[in-house]
C-alpha cells in the first residue's frame, strides 16, 4: 500500500521518493515527482526555502496498482497541478542545533530569573530567532515547525516570540523594534515562574482563587523585569500588557486601546493563536482554521491592524495539502493568497477544475 506523508525539508533522507513536483514561479519543474532524493536535492530544497514536501512510502499492489486511501490523480490533472503550483512564502526554520540551544536557554531563563546572565541569555536566544528569520527572508510562520520542547511554557514562549517577530516585520516595525519585540515575546510569560506548579500544570478547571493567581503572572513578569536596566520600557510593557484588550476588558489593569503598548498588541494575537492550537492537559487543540476564525471574531478585543498583519503571516493550508471542499470534491492546494488566508487556490483532483477561492464567483465554496 502506498502512503503519502508530509516531511519537513530538514528531516528528509536520501532515497526518499518525493510525491510532488517542485516548480519555480516560471512553471519550470526543478525536481520531478517520483524522484529518488539524494543529498544534492535535499540541500537544494533547503536553499530554496521549501519548508517541507510530500514523500511516498510503500509499494503499489502488483496486481491492481491500488494505493489504499490515496486519491488517484489522472496524469493530465497532475500535470495541471504541477504547472499551477506556486510555492509558499519562506517560513522560519530552525536547525536542530539551534532548537537545542534555544530550548536550553529558555529553560535557564525561567528557572533563574535573578541570574546575572538573564538579559544576555535572552538576547542570545533572540539573536538565533532573528537570524533564522533573516537567513530565510521569512515572511510567514508555521507553528508545527517550531516545536522546541515538550514542556508547554518553554515551547509557547519561543513560538509566540517567533510569530510576533514575523507579524511585527509584516506590520512595518523597524529591525530594532522587531528584535526587541522578540525579547518581549520570549519573556511574556516569565511571571509564570512565580506561579505554583500545582496551579500551572493543573489538568482540571481552576478554582476562582487559582484563576485569580494565574491572572497575576503578567504583573509578576513585569516585577521581574522592572529593575533590569538593560531591558527597554517597551519590552517590559509588552510583558505587562499582553492580556489587555482594546475594549478595556483585559487584565491586569483593564486599560483601553490608547494605553496599550504596540508590543503587547502584537504579542496578544500571537499568544492567543498559539494557545488555541496547542494541546494542553485540560483541552484539545483547535484546528488552525478554527483558531484563525476565532481571532477574526475578536475585533473588539484585538488591534484590527495587527490582526490583519497576523492573518497575512500565517499559512493554514501549505501548498501540496489535500483538502475537502464543501462541494464534496477533493482538491489540492496549489497557491496561497496572503490577503485571504482561508481561501487558497486549489485544483480538483478528479476534474482538474481550478478554484480560486478568493474570487467572488467561488464565494459559496469553502474548505471543510
Amino acid at each position: 500500500m502506498v502512503k503519502r506523508r508530509y516531511v519537513r525539508t530538514r528531516s528528509l533522507k536520501n532515497e526518499m521518493i518525493i510525491d510532488q513536483a517542485i516548480v519555480d514561479r516560471a512553471g519550470r519543474i526543478l525536481i520531478a515527482r517520483n524522484t529518488c532524493l539524494d543529498s544534492y536535492h535535499i540541500v537544494s530544497l533547503i536553499k530554496m526555502g521549501v519548508p517541507g514536501v510530500y514523500i511516498r512510502e510503500g509499494e503499489e499492489d502488483e496486481e491492481t496498482g491500488a494505493t489504499g486511501a490515496e486519491i488517484p490523480v489522472a496524469p493530465a490533472v497532475q500535470k495541471e497541478i504541477e504547472t499551477m503550483t506556486v510555492q509558499d512564502r519562506a517560513k522560519v526554520q530552525l536547525s536542530e542545533s539551534v532548537k537545542a540551544r534555544v530550548a536550553e536557554g529558555i529553560q535557564y531563563l525561567y528557572n533563574d530569573t535573578s541570574s546575572a546572565d538573564f538579559t544576555a541569555t535572552t538576547r542570545s536566544i533572540t539573536d538565533d530567532l532573528m537570524k533564522a528569520i533573516s537567513d530565510n527572508d521569512a515572511l510567514a510562520v508555521d507553528i508545527s515547525a517550531l516545536k522546541i520542547s515538550d514542556e508547554y511554557t518553554f515551547k509557547h514562549s519561543v513560538d509566540v516570540a517567533t510569530m510576533a517577530m514575523i507579524v511585527g516585520k509584516k506590520h512595518g516595525l523597524s529591525e530594532k523594534d522587531v528584535y526587541e519585540l522578540g525579547v518581549s515575546g520570549l519573556l511574556h510569560d516569565v511571571g509564570k515562574s512565580k506561579i505554583p506548579n500545582e496551579i500551572l500544570n493543573k489538568a482540571g478547571k481552576l478554582t476562582d482563587d487559582e484563576f485569580a493567581m494565574m491572572r497575576q503572572h503578567s504583573l509578576f513578569g513585569y516585577g521581574i523585569l522592572k529593575e533590569k536596566q538593560d531591558l527597554s520600557n517597551p519590552i517590559k510593557l509588552g510583558v505587562l500588557q499582553h492580556h489587555e484588550k482594546m475594549n478595556g476588558k483585559g487584565y491586569p489593569m483593564g486599560v483601553t486601546s490608547d494605553k496599550i503598548n504596540m508590543f503587547a498588541r502584537i504579542i496578544s494575537v500571537a499568544d492567543i493563536y498559539d494557545a488555541l492550537v496547542t494541546e494542553r492537559p485540560y483541552k484539545k487543540p483547535f484546528s488552525p482554521r478554527d483558531a484563525v476564525e476565532m481571532i477574526m471574531s475578536m475585533t473588539d478585543e484585538l488591534d484590527i491592524n495587527v490582526m490583519r498583519s497576523f492573518l497575512e503571516s500565517v499559512i493554514l493550508y501549505p501548498v501540496g495539502t489535500n483538502v475537502e471542499l464543501s462541494t464534496g470534491e477533493q482538491a489540492r492546494v496549489v497557491e496561497n493568497n496572503p490577503k485571504y488566508v482561508l481561501r487558497p487556490k486549489v485544483i480538483g483532483l478528479k476534474t482538474g477544475k481550478i478554484y480560486d477561492l478568493a474570487l467572488l464567483e467561488n464565494a459559496s465554496i469553502i474548505i471543510l
